[in-house]
């Protein structure tokens, strides 16, 4: 069994990031510039942004933090959106999620510029990715594949199970793993709530993606010998024994499972790194002018 490190694979990839940013300096090009905006005081969404920002200052790019209160109004969040959408400056943007619920999250995805939807969610950038054009690729779906690719393991003509049908994870992780390309190439089946037979479709499965929120989810009963486990999970469950009183928990029963797999991703240090990596990338990107010009 091969621990897939995603700390140690996000750390060379900022590496490279920072490189071709002072290549991009040095040749009088300015420096990326990612703007986040966060509502509320969410304590996942803290610390998320809060590492976002670190990665930033670890790729050499500038960054802008915008925050408002949880009774901030849609009409106010929208604004904001435009000010950034018409910042010359600021090559990409997000806006964490999830918002406070008198706010229509999709109404404020799709008031984000494509060109600086650097988190993927727009719906003109789920399209192209999913015909196969460039596009920003959202976070988490592009770690995993980047995971795949700098493991080198095979994808092509494998049978790969996707746990969960979201529009973050699930659903595009699933389009990406079916295309014509590397990693990729494999044959998909999508498994959700009303699922009959799981345990016998994931038993098949050369390859595992989960993504249900659902700690533990995936036990050894329903890993065949050999398979490739990528899991997504990251929930809080209580712990007694943690100063904090809680610890992240993945999808899979980690010391069951793990012994059966040929490669595992952890929970923490997994995909998690990945995420935000990816998020980097895009930004890259996007100061470049790779994707929209």
């Amino acid at each position: 069994m091969t621990l897939i490190d995603g700390k140690k694979i996000a750390d060379e990839i900022k590496q490279e990031i920072a490189a071709a940013v002072e290549s991009m300096v040095a040749e009088g090009r300015k420096r990326p510039h990612l703007a986040a905006i966060l509502v509320g005081h969410d304590g996942g969404s803290e610390t998320y942004v809060a590492h976002k920002v670190r990665a930033c200052e670890q790729c050499g790019f500038k960054s802008t933090l915008i925050r408002f209160e949880d009774d901030v109004t849609e009409e106010k969040l929208l604004e904001a959106i435009d000010s950034l959408n018409r910042d010359d400056d600021v090559d990409g943007f997000i806006v964490q999620l999830p918002l406070p619920r008198h706010i229509s999250e999709q109404k404020i995805i799709e008031a984000i510029d494509y060109r600086k939807d650097v988190d993927g969610f727009h719906p003109i950038n789920v399209g192209r990715m999913s015909i196969g054009l460039p596009c920003y690729v959202s976070a988490t779906p592009a770690g995993i594949l980047e995971l795949l690719a700098r493991y080198d393991i095979p994808t092509k003509g494998k049978r790969c199970v996707v746990l969960g049908r979201s529009n973050i994870v699930g659903k595009p992780v699933a389009m990406l793993m079916m295309q014509k390309h590397n990693p990729g190439d494999a044959t998909v089946t999508v498994c959700h709530s009303a699922t009959k037979d799981l345990k016998d479709i994931c038993r098949e499965a050369d390859i595992i993606i989960a993504a249900l929120g659902s700690p533990g989810f995936v036990t050894a009963d329903m890993v065949k010998p050999g398979a490739v486990i990528i899991d997504v999970g990251t929930t809080r469950v209580p712990d007694a024994t943690r100063k904090s009183g809680f610890r992240l928990s993945g999808d899979v029963d980690f010391e069951n499972v793990a012994p059966l797999c040929s490669y595992i991703t952890p929970v923490p240090g997994g995909v998690g790194p990945m995420t935000i990596c990816s998020l980097m990338k895009n930004t890259l990107l996007a100061g470049q002018g790779a994707i929209y010009g």
